[in-house]
């Protein structure tokens, strides 16, 4: 079999995105069972609810929903159970560091394949309050009416 390469979209979290700044990013890898492998595969997840935890210097991935395999026996897994991240040492310590000061949290933004291997993409995050969230997107608005008025004028100017 051919092995893979590039990157194949699984699951994203867009709410994360609305209702967190988002402050950094980190690229990591995850323990997975091979009925959780065989499931995601099949592109089945949702991050909604998830979050990132620090206990012990280790990564701790909850309340993803990976759905049972569906041809899965006995050894199938728990579709919410806690997933450890493969992160490196100095990578856990300055989450850690940063989760501990006050409004800070970490969520999954999206997980995916690169080149075969399960990735999920976490990022430090800080709460947004509610005026914030509309003023993200009355910008986003803005932004997109500007784009629009600029195209136009651009294509009378062509013709």
């Amino acid at each position: 079999m051919a092995k893979e390469t590039g990157r194949k979209m699984i699951a994203q979290n867009k709410k994360a995105r609305h209702d967190y700044l988002i402050l950094d990013t980190y690229e990591s890898g995850l323990v997975l069972t091979g009925t959780e492998v065989k499931s995601l595969r099949m592109g089945r997840a949702s991050l909604v609810d998830g979050f990132v935890q620090i206990d012990g210097h280790e990564a701790w991935l909850h309340n993803v929903h990976v759905p049972e395999y569906s041809q899965g026996t006995w050894t199938n897994h728990s579709a919410r159970r806690k997933r450890k991240l493969l992160m490196h040492r100095a990578e856990i310590d300055k989450l850690e560091s940063k989760v501990q000061e006050t409004g800070h949290t970490i969520v999954p933004i999206a997980l995916y394949f690169k080149d075969g291997r399960a990735k999920v993409e976490i990022a430090l995050a800080k709460g947004k309050r509610e005026y914030d969230k509309r003023q993200t997107l009355r910008e986003k608005q803005d932004r997109r009416e500007t784009e629009r008025a600029v195209s136009a004028v651009r294509r009378r100017q062509q013709s």
